[in-house]
């Protein structure tokens, strides 16, 4: 039985796809929460590749890199597309969330307020560009009344989710209730009961 261990900061962050996704596919792993102060202390070991977390052990091997992590367990446990062009699907509706993700940790940690109001009305110029289009994206697939690729749960879906459920990144002014298809499918794979449950019990964070 291949055993995985996760570690991270005690936080959702980057590391709660993974836990999102171990726990529709009824996986059991080891998740390791590190303060910051024994974060300070680990990442020296040598253990990490590029110093960075998360990192994924599988067995006796290691994964760095929250997108590489994502697309094994992806293609490990079925959250992954049938064909190329699902794949690249996929890829195409991870990447926007990951450049909504860069801007919206931006304005989250500026500390400079000149700074902090640049990103913010960046951010809101270019949010409901990149909102649109995945909500369009959506709707071409069966109407947009399953999920963004194909006709079952794929990693997009679950990176959406957990993305638009950190709520103490949202900026101001953002309201899925403009995009219709985005809300619903957010709130129908919530409601899976393996993420629901996952949720319910989860450690508490802010992000």
């Amino acid at each position: 039985m291949t055993k995985y261990r996760l570690t991270y900061f005690h936080m959702r962050g980057r590391a709660e796809p993974v836990r999102l996704m171990f726990a529709v596919a009824g996986v059991e792993y080891e998740d390791i929460r590190l303060s910051r102060d024994e974060w300070a202390n680990e990442k020296t070991s040598g253990k990490y590749p590029f110093n960075q977390i998360p990192i994924l052990e599988v067995d006796d091997e290691v994964i760095a890199q929250s997108r590489a992590i994502y697309r094994y367990i992806a293609k490990e446990h079925g959250f992954a597309g049938k064909d190329i062009f699902e794949n690249a699907r996929i890829d195409m509706i991870t990447d926007v969330l990951e450049d909504v993700l860069i801007l919206l940790v931006r304005v989250y940690f500026e500390k400079n307020t000149e700074i902090k109001n640049r990103y913010e009305a960046d951010l809101k110029t270019k949010l409901p560009i990149w909102l649109g289009g995945l909500e369009k994206l959506l709707i071409d697939n069966n109407g947009g009344n399953g999920y963004f690729v194909g006709d079952g749960l794929t990693w997009a879906d679950i990176l959406f989710v957990h993305q638009t459920d950190c709520s103490n990144f949202q900026p101001s002014g953002t309201d899925l209730d403009e995009y219709p298809k985005l809300k619903a499918l957010r709130e129908r794979v919530a409601a899976l009961p393996s993420i629901a449950a996952w949720i319910e019990k989860r450690p508490k964070t802010d992000i």
